[in-house]
């Protein structure tokens, strides 16, 4: 079997306007959510540099939130789609110390992800897939254990996905015309990777080049989702932020007092901006994981 059996599905990729808009969705929306007011939300995913500033790794933030009286504990636990063995490991252990862990996944409400799970066979499931043979990475579904009994899930159904959807007049083709606008201006500032791409996918260290290449564009891709978000938000980020909270609200009135939020980096921002305003919660602390080694 081919090392990189993707090579011909993301030709089109090299386009950085979709490339980079695919990335943010399989890369767990790897950047933050555009708010309508500045926020003070922290990094929820960045490149951590050594002395010389080269990369070294891709991580995730663990952010912890205290209500006033400290009855009420919620993390917001970043992820990302791709990772490490080992990150997904860490992720299972600290899992376990939670009341309840809120996790995403457009699914039928109340469903049980089974230990090892291998997708779904969707078409964004196969290209998540192909991105972590490419990376030489591992897929979160297969290796995070979301089979104990404090696992809840909080997303949307795919009814209400659509639903939504349909309402907002929100189609990937329209997400996809702003992200596009945006990559035409980046264009325009003369930021493109196209290159770096390129001689990542034909050097001999192919998997490290091509993950220094992508996470060096986390950042990059705020823009990106900022432009899918939109001025009045979007299913994809807002609105199903808003299913997780609904849920965990019942957690809570169920006497949950340890939570975890596990959702892509990319939703925190949003969610840090809800547990203020609509929780009445303080931020304590923050902590960084390593979900890519990059050298």
């Amino acid at each position: 079997m081919s090392r990189f059996p993707l090579i011909g599905a993301i030709r089109p990729l090299l386009d950085r306007r979709l490339w980079t808009l695919v990335l943010s969705i399989l890369l767990a929306s790897g950047a933050q959510a555009e708010s309508k007011t500045k926020s003070d939300a922290p990094e929820f995913v960045r490149v951590k540099k050594n002395a010389s500033e080269r990369p070294v790794a891709l991580q995730t933030a663990i952010a912890h939130y205290e209500s006033k009286d400290g009855a009420l504990k919620i993390d917001l636990v970043g992820a990302v789609h791709i990772g490490e063995d080992a990150y997904y490991q860490e992720l299972n252990k600290r899992f376990k110390s939670y009341d309840a862990v809120m996790y995403e996944l457009v699914a039928p409400e109340g469903t049980r992800v089974p230990k090892g799970h291998k997708g779904t066979g969707s078409p964004v499931s196969g290209l998540q897939n192909g991105m972590k043979d490419m990376l030489e990475l591992e897929f979160q579904l297969e290796k995070v254990d979301y089979s104990p009994a404090n696992f809840v899930h909080a997303d949307m159904s795919p009814e209400e996905f659509a639903k939504d959807m349909e309402e907002r007049g929100d189609g990937l083709l329209h997400m996809f015309a702003r992200a596009m606008g945006q990559g035409l201006v980046q264009q325009s500032k003369g930021e493109t990777s196209d290159a770096a791409i390129m001689m990542a996918l034909f050097s001999s260290d192919r998997a490290m080049k091509l993950r220094r290449v992508f996470a060096s564009q986390i950042s990059d891709m705020d823009n990106a989702m900022k432009a899918i978000e939109g001025e009045n938000g979007s299913t994809i980020i807002s609105q199903r932020n808003a299913k997780a909270f609904e849920v965990m609200g019942r957690s809570i009135k169920d006497g949950k007092k340890n939570i975890a939020v596990f959702y892509g980096a990319g939703h925190l921002e949003d969610m840090h901006d809800r547990l203020k305003k609509d929780f009445n919660m303080e931020l304590k602390s923050v902590e960084y994981l390593d979900a890519w080694k990059l050298q």
